[in-house]
């Protein structure tokens, strides 16, 4: 199937308050190059060096429940539509089940039909199973592992 959306889920002992914490605390997870507040409505940008820049608006907050981005703008410098994520939704949601919080992970248009899909889905892998879970039970993320994931692919970093 190739309209199918990139999904990732995981569940922790940790609260849905304190995974929404987290997913908020972007930083900490994805990467510490984002300019601009990442916890309110509004946007904030994301780069790793020439490689991916993004602007993002967060659209939705709703605590311990729900978080949705909106992909404003995109540039990939390593597929030829450089905008493959523009106008995409990248939405977590957080709910109770049982004793435990799943985190679902969903960005909604990266399809397997996306030049960046492999390369795309393995990033948000890595960062939503290794490094978010790990800030939501752990108290510590691994952000920035860009380069590892750019030399894992074979693409071009300064």
């Amino acid at each position: 199937m190739s309209d199918k959306n990139f999904t990732t889920s995981f569940s922790v002992d940790q609260s849905p308050e304190e995974a929404f914490a987290a997913i908020n605390n972007v930083r900490d997870w994805w990467s510490e190059e984002i300019e601009g507040r990442t916890d309110e409505l509004g946007e904030f940008n994301y780069h790793y060096q020439d490689i991916h820049r993004c602007t993002i608006r967060i659209t939705e907050l709703v605590p311990g429940k729900k978080v949705v981005w909106h992909v404003v703008d995109n540039d990939f410098n390593f597929i030829k539509d450089k905008s493959e994520w523009k106008d995409t939704d990248i939405v977590f949601e957080i709910a109770r089940k049982s004793d435990q919080t799943e985190v679902r992970f969903t960005h909604v248009g990266l399809v397997p039909a996306y030049e960046c899909y492999d390369v795309c889905s393995d990033a948000w892998g890595t960062y939503i199973n290794g490094s978010l879970r790990n800030l939501i039970t752990q108290g510590k993320g691994q952000p920035n592992q860009n380069e590892q994931i750019a030399d894992k692919h074979g693409l071009e970093h300064a």
